[in-house]
């Protein structure tokens, strides 16, 4: 027999119900939420490497910065199973300076934004075709394990699909889900052993060290130490720090700045460089 069954009698005025361990509920009861706390979640490519390649602090330095870390992640290629992520850059913050002086809603500006990273991940996969770079779009992850079967390099945009429904800002109207978040909920979602975000810095700092010269890099620290620093300026988007407290699979982020060759492959090998931010 069967343990859930449908229910085919119901008294006026109830609602048709399937049985089930949620039947009835709101989904939003804490005790039944912390019930499932704890299951264990399928993850889809346990040894995947999310590398995300900052549009501000890397694809806009051009070929000086862009080619180098092109022929050091293709290579890595060959010995990691990689998913390259690309970020917007000086483009997305002329739509976005353009959208706010117009007012649009935050909606709006996101999927204005999410162009842009989407035109860097074309270059970006044309960089690396001489490794079998391939652009995917985000409803393509779940291809990634067969993809990876066949030897593709994939390459995708960083800004989360939420376009018109990305949330409300806590400051001002710029969408706070942008391309490092992407990059987490990718990681995320695919149960990656590494989440890689390459700067143009060599890992987070107290201040912004290009205005502040006396900011003091910070090697090591919990999501919640770093946002009780509550720091005025931060080289990754908040939201990720935020969401990294509560993730089931990605239980760190490592900041590596992309100027300097080799640091990709030193953190892919197990090594340190610039910055991890620990869930706990």
């Amino acid at each position: 027999m069967p343990a859930y069954k449908t229910i085919v009698h119901r008294k006026k005025g109830e609602r048709f119900e399937v049985a089930n361990r949620l039947q009835g509920e709101s989904l939003v009861r804490k005790s039944l939420l912390r019930s499932f706390e704890g299951k264990e979640q399928i993850r889809l490519v346990p040894d995947l490497n999310v590398v995300k390649l900052g549009g501000h602090g890397i694809l806009d330095y051009g070929k000086e910065v862009v080619l180098p870390l092109v022929e050091e992640v293709g290579e890595l290629s060959r010995e990691h199973k990689i998913l390259v992520v690309t970020g917007g850059g000086v483009r997305v913050r002329h739509i976005l300076d353009l959208g706010l002086d117009l007012g649009m809603p935050t909606g709006v500006l996101a999927e204005l934004a999410g162009k842009i990273s989407e035109q860097n991940a074309i270059m970006m996969s044309l960089l690396l075709s001489r490794w079998n770079g391939m652009r995917i779009h985000t409803a393509d992850l779940l291809e990634l394990p067969m993809l990876f079967h066949m030897g593709v390099l994939p390459v995708t945009h960083g800004t989360p699909p939420y376009g018109l429904y990305e949330q409300p800002a806590e400051i001002g109207a710029i969408p706070p889900n942008r391309t490092d978040t992407g990059a987490f909920l990718a990681a995320e979602v695919l149960g990656a052993k590494n989440l890689v975000l390459v700067k143009n810095v060599d890992g987070l700092f107290t201040a912004n060290p290009f205005l502040h010269k006396d900011a003091e890099r910070i090697p090591d620290i919990t999501a919640s130490e770093l946002l009780d620093m509550n720091l005025d300026d931060m080289v990754l988007e908040k939201k990720v720090v935020e969401m990294l407290r509560y993730a089931k699979n990605v239980h760190e982020v490592k900041i590596v700045n992309g100027h300097e060759p080799g640091n990709v492959r030193k953190v892919l090998s197990g090594g340190v460089s610039g910055t991890i931010i620990r869930a706990r």
